[in-house]
């Protein structure tokens, strides 16, 4: 088994984030690739932004590694139009992978409804487009019954609104 070929390669920070000008943070996206490139990593998780690049940067060294990006990254809380728009351009740009945040301040709040509703049309965008699709759950803002409950909650959706089949195409990730 060659272990590097389900690794993701990470770098999701915008260069205010990093304390970096723009130009500076595009070069850190760049290593990045080139290290995914190098070491035949199976996925390269960056902003939407740089998704052309990459695609640049892969077709050059020919090789086929997935581009994923992340929506309503990081705290979950925009709206389910702003998640479904940002979904749609990251798909536009070549996405292969969808990460979106879980609104899990919605969630604590027991607006359960708005939580189903961005899951669905989450996995529906997704779906529809034939990408795979991941929702990250805060946990370290969650209890441990909370974890279970969403997970759960996640899985209930997949299956009810989309069928087992589409099951290896829906994951959940701690973050």
């Amino acid at each position: 088994m060659k272990i590097n070929e389900y690794l993701d390669a990470t770098y999701l920070k915008t260069a205010s984030q990093a304390n970096l000008t723009e130009e500076e943070n595009k070069q850190k996206v760049k290593e990045l690739i080139h290290e995914a490139i190098l070491y035949n990593y199976k996925l390269i998780m960056i902003r939407a932004k740089y998704i052309p690049l990459a695609k640049t940067m892969l077709k050059e060294a020919n090789k086929n590694i997935l581009i994923g990006t992340v929506i309503g990254f990081h705290e979950g809380t925009y709206t389910i139009q702003e998640k479904l728009e940002e979904a749609q351009k990251a798909i536009d740009l070549g996405a292969d992978e969808l990460d979106f945040v879980v609104n899990y301040t919605a969630f604590k709040n027991g607006d359960l409804e708005l939580v189903k509703n961005e899951i669905t049309k989450g996995i529906e965008i997704s779906l529809t487009n034939n990408k795979a699709v991941k929702w990250i759950i805060e946990v370290a803002a969650l209890t441990n019954k909370e974890i279970i409950v969403i997970s759960q909650l996640i899985k209930e959706i997949v299956f009810n609104s989309f069928g087992a089949e589409n099951a290896d195409k829906v994951f959940v990730k701690s973050s």
